[in-house]
């Protein structure tokens, strides 16, 4: 399986923050193109669950993908505070849907930490590493790597129009 080569650890940089369940999460904000509320989508036809379908972005279809359900965290209802992450990844430009969106933090290499290992029990392959803001820890995901695995490939056949269901 082919990644796009990372450092392994988050870098110090500003990241936005938002909760997926009970847990807070962090992406690097310069893959972040927009913030938008959840509206409907258009289903995709034979897509696997994390893909809730497209939506249309001013003329550019946006795959959807619902983190919740990627990283299997139980049930979950859509309401008013569920939010869209619009991204831009490489050339693509993708969403994400989380529950919602908590604010833009600075983070420095002294408040980041590597992941720890948990062996086979829990995959850790898309964290960066731990970032600690007074009581808080945020899980800093590599959404470069999990926008781009083997299995998200299918995220590029949803924006293709004929795989669309009518």
């Amino acid at each position: 399986m082919d990644y796009p080569e990372t450092s392994g650890i988050a870098t110090s940089g500003e990241y936005l923050t938002f909760t997926l369940g009970a847990e807070e999460y962090a992406i690097d904000i310069l893959k972040v193109q927009e913030i938008r509320g959840y509206d409907a989508v258009t289903k995709i036809a034979n897509a696997p669950p994390f893909i809730k379908g497209v939506i249309n972005l001013r003329g550019v279809i946006v795959p959807l993908v619902d983190l919740r359900i990627k990283f299997n965290l139980g049930n979950f209802t859509y309401d008013e505070f569920t939010v869209v992450i619009i991204l831009n990844i490489g050339k693509r430009v993708m969403g994400v849907v989380v529950d919602g969106v908590s604010d833009v933090i600075q983070l420095s290499s002294d408040n980041l930490h590597a992941a720890p290992e948990f062996g086979s029990i829990l995959d850790t392959r898309y964290i960066l590493g731990l970032g600690t803001v007074e009581e808080r820890m945020i899980i800093v995901v590599d959404i470069e790597r999990l926008m781009t695995s083997q299995e998200m490939s299918l995220v590029e056949s949803a924006g293709q129009p004929l795989a669309v269901a009518t």
